[in-house]
Formats: structure tokens, C-alpha cells, sequence
């Protein structure tokens, strides 16, 4: 029998940023974890992330929104950001959202929901948007090959509700085509309340 906290915030929200960092970062040296995801759209939150976690020889993966998510060719990751992400190191991934994708696509130009958009929203409703938001950013590090796929090794990642970040969840991550094999182990944080600030 395993004994482990889970820390709930009152409310969803940028607000818990600070403390989700904190708190992934000390189950990550608990665990041994070599690789920790942050989802940041901006870059905000990786950054502080990057800060939280450097000199620890935990890898950093900051994953933002692709380009185009808010508008065509629309870029979120904001440069001064990614200018200091880069200079410290850090591997900055943008690719397109392993639970929407082109389904989104399909969905608003033809109505309905798919399958994927359901597993999303499940993971919103159930959960929380944050967790949605890791298991989703741990399968696009997984697909781009920046973090270990083997069914054994474990990863943190980091998610939020609209900006910042509320939830931390350790992660035995899976790639898209393998969707089911990825684990939410532990959830080490969350919102209490779902919905947004």
C-alpha cells in the first residue's frame, strides 16, 4: 500500500501556478523522474517551470499550442520566452493537440463530436481540464520522441485550466497510436473546483 497527498486548490486558475511547480517538482525528486512536461501557451509558465526545475538534471519539455491554434499562422509562444527557454536549454515542442487535431476540424465543419474530442472531454469533466491538458501533452512529447516510452518509466506533467498551471499528474506515457497503454499513476495536484477563474 502506497501512502501519497494530493493537493486540491479551491478554485482552477493561473493562481496555483507557483504551488503546482513546487509540488511537482518535489514528487519528481521523490520519484526519481527524469522528464517533466509543462504545457504553456505563452510560455509563461514554462519558463517559470524551467527556473524550478534547472540544476536538477530533471529534462524540461515546455509544450505550447501549435501554430494556428488561435488564428491562421497565429503564434502563441510568445518570443521572449522562447528566446530564454532556448538559451537555458530547454526543448520546446509545438506540434498539433494529440486529443483534437484534425478531428476538431471534422467537428466543426460537419457537427458531432469523435471519439477523441469524447476522451477529451471526459478527462475535462471527470478530472479536470488540467489533467486533460498533461495526459494530452504527454502523448505529443511521447510522439515526438522526448520522452521514454518503455511501460516502466514515469513522467510528470504539468497542465492548467486556460492559463497558467493547476494540475500535476505523474505519467507512464503512451504515443497516439497506443493511446490506452498511457497510465495516469498519481495525481499530485489539482483543482477542486473545475471551473475557470
Amino acid at each position: 500500500m502506497i501512502h501519497r497527498d494530493i493537493v486540491y486548490f479551491e478554485k482552477a486558475g493561473s493562481q496555483n501556478t507557483e504551488d503546482t511547480v513546487r509540488l511537482a517538482l518535489a514528487r519528481a525528486k521523490e520519484l526519481a523522474i527524469g522528464h517533466v512536461v509543462v504545457a504553456s501557451s505563452s510560455g509563461a509558465t514554462g519558463l517559470l517551470a524551467a527556473k524550478a526545475f534547472q540544476g536538477t538534471g530533471i529534462k524540461v519539455i515546455v509544450v505550447g499550442h501549435h501554430v494556428g491554434f488561435s488564428g491562421p499562422g497565429q503564434q502563441d509562444l510568445e518570443e521572449q520566452y522562447s528566446r530564454q527557454l532556448k538559451a537555458m536549454g530547454v526543448t520546446v515542442l509545438q506540434a498539433s493537440h494529440a486529443l483534437s487535431g484534425v478531428e476538431r476540424s471534422i467537428t466543426r465543419r460537419l457537427g458531432g463530436a469523435s471519439r477523441v474530442e469524447a476522451i477529451a472531454e471526459a478527462l475535462r469533466t471527470v478530472i479536470s481540464v488540467g489533467t486533460k491538458v498533461a495526459v494530452e501533452i504527454s502523448v505529443m512529447a511521447a510522439d515526438a520522441g522526448l520522452v521514454p516510452v518503455d511501460g516502466r518509466t514515469e513522467i510528470i506533467a504539468i497542465g492548467g485550466t486556460w492559463s497558467g498551471a493547476d494540475t500535476a499528474c505523474v505519467i507512464r506515457p503512451a504515443h497516439a497510436n497506443n493511446f490506452f497503454d498511457l497510465h495516469v499513476m498519481e495525481i499530485v495536484c489539482m483543482p477542486r473546483e473545475k471551473s475557470r477563474e
